[in-house]
């Protein structure tokens, strides 16, 4: 499958409508139809990613694919159903969550294109910091990019109102420090992933964050 069927998008928005158990349950079937779709999908996009990036090649498209169940312990949010089909290609043994990759987000009127670091940890933070500290013209040479400007804007991710433990207010690299999550997002039309040839669009993109991706996998590996 190179693009996301309009089925599988009218039924993301009806679940959305339709948050509940008794609805879900009688409508499965079109739910396993719109999985099996997006993992055929996942499949066709690691092949273009493959050109560039021959890591997720090794990697089973049915575990990059997230569950459409919601952990709904400790929300106050009781919705038992995510809204969105989401996958994150991680070409990284175990995908423990240290190595930045690629993710896909398909929810009507919402879907995303992204890479990087959404929320690294503590260990793996301290090393992007540090990097950028030695020296940010890598970083600053990839998000000034004409690609990545075109497709991603500018870095994005959460950050802190000042500077981070063991960096001074004034670094001349403050307004990256700051970051803790370091993300470039690619925002679509839902028309955009329900053209044939969808997975070639996205292997293009992805293709621009790789950059991104390489800079921060890298500050984990000089460790």
């Amino acid at each position: 499958m190179d693009h996301i069927s309009r089925a599988t998008l009218k039924f993301l928005k009806e679940l959305k409508a339709n948050n509940n158990r008794d609805w879900f349950n009688d409508n499965k079937p079109r739910y396993e139809s719109a999985r099996d779709e997006f993992v055929e999908f996942v499949r066709a996009l690691q092949s273009e990613i493959g050109k560039f990036d021959k890591a997720v090649l090794n990697l089973d498209p049915k575990k990059a694919v997230f569950r459409i169940y919601r952990d709904v312990r400790f929300s106050k949010n009781k919705d038992p159903y995510k809204t969105a089909l989401a996958a994150r290609l991680m070409p990284s043994a175990g995908q423990d969550g240290r190595n930045a990759g690629y993710y896909i987000h398909i929810q009507p009127g919402n879907c995303i294109l992204a890479g990087g670091a959404y929320g690294p940890e503590k260990e793996w933070l301290r090393s992007i910091r540090d990097e950028i500290d030695y020296d940010a013209e890598p970083l600053r040479k990839v998000l000034a990019r004409k690609a990545f400007k075109k497709y991603f804007g500018a870095l994005e991710g959460d950050q802190l109102k000042t500077a981070p433990k063991g960096f001074e207010r004034d670094h001349r690299d403050i307004d990256l420090l700051r970051h803790k999550s370091f993300v470039a997002y690619h925002k679509m039309p839902d028309k955009t992933v329900a053209t044939a040839g969808f997975h070639k669009y996205a292997g293009k993109v992805f293709k621009e964050v790789k950059p991104l991706n390489d800079f921060l996998n890298s500050a984990m590996e000089d460790q």
